[in-house]
């Protein structure tokens, strides 16, 4: 009876541990996706959070890299 109880516990703190390691994952790729800016490469004033075309040109945004354009 103890050795199951044991095993059960045992099992238990496994699981906890590769749940709270998966939440990290989620939480870092949330967090870069947040920082990728789109700007026009006509019009580098026009800056997006997510990618589309220029209000100004109607030419596609590009990826920007620590505030350069990439």
């Amino acid at each position: 009876m103890k050795k199951t109880i044991i095993a059960i516990a045992v099992l238990l703190a496994a699981n906890t541990g590769t749940f709270a390691q998966d939440g990290t994952k989620k939480h870092t790729a949330a967090k870069h996706s947040m920082t990728t800016k789109y700007t026009c490469t006509m019009h580098p004033e026009v800056v997006r959070n997510k990618p589309g075309k220029c209000p100004k040109c109607g030419m596609t945004l590009v990826k920007m890299k620590s505030g350069k354009m990439k």
